[in-house]
């Protein structure tokens, strides 16, 4: 990725993520001048798209583009606010599913990020 500060918000489903984010990303750019974006989550978009929940199949192609969208984002910014990242799938993955198998690898993604909130 390349230099940019990465913020990441995370949490549960309603807790108003999306929001805090798109408030967060908006007042950056106005009080310091800097090339800010927000990322947002991806599973909202993919489950608009497919008119469902996901599968314990399709977990990892959704923390991936998660992921993805975070790298393409802060190539072109100074600041990137992120909407949820890959931690927050593999925590759904674990609680929905049982499914350990996303952990380390968001684990390491998330290593990434600069400030988590």
């Amino acid at each position: 990725m390349a230099d940019a500060t990465v913020i990441a918000i995370v949490g549960a489903e309603s807790t108003g993520k999306t929001v805090l984010a798109q408030t967060l990303t908006e007042r950056l750019a106005q009080e310091t001048g800097w090339r800010v974006t927000w990322v947002p989550e991806w599973l909202r978009t993919w489950c608009a798209r497919e008119g469902r929940t996901p599968r314990l199949d399709e977990q990892a192609a959704i923390a991936r583009v998660q992921h993805e969208h975070i790298e393409a984002a802060a190539a072109g910014h100074d600041v990137v606010v992120c909407d949820t990242t890959a931690l927050t799938t593999a925590v759904y993955s674990r609680l929905v599913f049982g499914d350990r198998s996303l952990d380390a690898r968001a684990v390491a993604l998330h290593r990434r990020v600069d400030i988590t909130l």
